[in-house]
C-alpha cells in the first residue's frame, strides 16, 4: 500500500494553563514526544488511549490544525509540517475533520445547505450558490438524510442527524483523508451503530483514509484496520487490529482491554 501520511519525530507543545503567569507568555508543555507513524492510504487507523494521552493532539497535527515544534509530517509525499495558511489551502479539501460535538461545530445561524455548500465554493468545486446547493443535497443524500434538510438549521435536527451533517460536510469535497474525533461518544447506542455503519460504507465507497479517535475499544476493534495506542504522548503499540486485541504486547494495552467491556458481537454488525 501507498503511505498517505509519514510522520517522523513529531513533537507538539501547547500553552500550559496550570502554569499561567501574570506577565509574559504562558509556559509551554510538550504533549507529543517524538511520534513516528505511517498511515497507509485506504485504511482506518484507530487512535486509543486514556484522556490526556495525546490522541486529539496527534489528529489535529495530521490535518495541520496544530504545527509541530519538531519533526515532520508528509502528506501524499509533500512536507506540510510548517506550511502557512496560504500554502495549506490547496490541501484543505483533502484533509477533512468530523468533530465530536456537531452542535458546536455547525454554525447555528446558517442553514444545513449553506454549511455544506460554502466549503465547495471556497475550494472551487461549485461555481455558484445553485451548484453548491445541488452538491450539498447530494452529500445529504449520501449520508442518508432527506435533501429537504438543506433548508433546516442545526438546532432543528437530532444529535445523530447533526453528526450526519458533519459527515456530509466532510465528504462533500471528496477528500482523501478524514479525521473522526470521538464522533459517536455523545450519541445513544442506536445512533452510534448507524453512524459507524455509515462511516464503514463511505470508507469502502470513497476509498477514504480515516483516523478514528475513540475511547471505546469495542468500536475500534470492529471498525479499524490498525490500532495505535498512545500514552503520555508516546506510541506504545502500532499493530493490525486482530493481533493487537488477541495478544497485547504492552501491559498498558492489556489494561485498556481489561478495563473496557468488549462483548463478542456479530461480525456483520457494521456491514463488514
Amino acid at each position: 500500500m501507498t503511505a498517505l501520511f509519514e510522520v517522523e519525530g513529531v513533537k507538539i507543545a501547547l500553552p500550559d494553563p496550570n502554569r499561567k503567569t501574570l506577565l509574559g507568555q504562558m509556559p509551554m508543555v510538550e504533549i507529543l514526544h517524538g511520534i513516528d507513524l505511517t498511515i497507509e492510504e485506504g485504511t482506518v487507523v484507530g487512535l486509543v488511549g486514556e484522556s490526556g494521552s495525546g490522541k486529539s493532539t496527534l489528529g489535529r497535527a495530521l490535518v495541520r490544525l496544530l504545527e509541530p515544534v519538531a519533526g515532520s509530517i508528509r502528506f501524499a509525499g509533500t512536507d506540510i509540517t510548517h506550511l502557512d495558511d496560504a500554502a495549506l489551502r490547496p490541501y484543505r479539501r483533502d484533509l477533512q475533520v468530523i468533530f465530536q460535538d456537531p452542535l458546536s461545530a455547525l454554525n447555528p445561524r446558517l442553514t444545513i445547505g449553506t454549511i455544506i455548500g460554502r466549503p465547495l465554493m471556497l475550494h472551487g468545486l461549485a461555481k455558484g450558490r445553485r451548484e453548491a446547493r445541488r452538491l450539498a443535497e447530494e452529500a445529504l443524500d449520501h449520508v442518508g438524510l432527506p435533501t429537504a434538510f438543506a433548508t433546516r438549521y442545526p438546532h432543528e435536527l437530532s444529535g445523530g442527524q447533526r453528526q450526519r451533517v458533519g459527515i456530509a460536510r466532510a465528504i462533500a469535497t471528496k477528500p482523501r483523508f478524514v479525521l473522526a474525533d470521538e464522533i459517536v461518544s455523545g450519541l445513544d447506542v442506536s445512533s452510534q451503530a448507524q453512524i459507524l455503519t455509515l462511516l464503514a460504507q463511505l470508507k469502502a465507497e470513497m476509498k477514504l483514509t480515516i483516523v478514528f479517535i475513540s475511547h471505546d475499544l469495542s468500536v475500534v476493534r470492529r471498525l479499524c484496520d490498525r490500532v495505535v495506542v498512545l500514552r503520555h504522548g508516546e506510541v506504545l503499540e502500532n499493530r493490525p487490529t486482530g493481533p493487537l486485541f488477541e495478544h497485547p504486547e504492552h501491559p498498558y494495552t492489556a489494561e485498556l482491554k481489561a478495563a473496557i467491556p468488549l462483548p463478542e458481537v456479530d461480525g456483520d454488525w457494521l456491514g463488514a
